[in-house]
């Protein structure tokens, strides 16, 4: 791949990545928030408990996220919200991720981590920010 395809396709993939983590999270909250779709895991919870929160972060987070919105903080907040998680809800119950179920957390811990250092990609409100700011 020579350089010039490469800069062009470099942010596209991160905003394709971007979108497609901020919708399977921002599907965990809108479960959590209004128990759609029916039989969705945990289901709707009490708004003002742990879980409710945790809710809260994920449905606006994850809204955020998918149109690439103050994308660096967000991420950075709910990589933070997902290792919270997992050492609250899944390392209590034993030390191995394939085991305790905390695959899913380690998984968007990670990938929130790295859209807070790379940003948002090519196809997001803070790309399109970025090109209307003067120089």
């Amino acid at each position: 791949m020579d350089l010039n395809a490469k800069a062009v396709w470099t942010p596209r993939l991160l905003a394709l990545f971007r979108v497609v983590f901020a919708l399977l999270f921002f599907a965990h909250g809108l479960a959590k928030m209004t128990g759609f779709p029916t039989g969705a895991q945990p289901g709707q919870v009490a708004i003002l408990s742990l879980f409710g929160a945790a809710g809260v972060f994920e449905f606006i987070g994850g809204a955020f996220l998918v149109v690439g919105l103050f994308t660096r903080p967000v991420a950075i907040l709910l990589s933070g919200e997902m290792a919270v998680g997992y050492f609250l809800v899944h390392a209590p119950q034993g030390f191995f991720p394939s085991l305790n179920g905390g695959e899913l957390a380690i998984l968007y811990c990670f990938a929130f981590l790295y859209l807070g250092i790379a940003g948002a990609g090519a196809w997001s409100i803070d790309a399109a920010r970025t090109r209307a700011l003067p120089s």
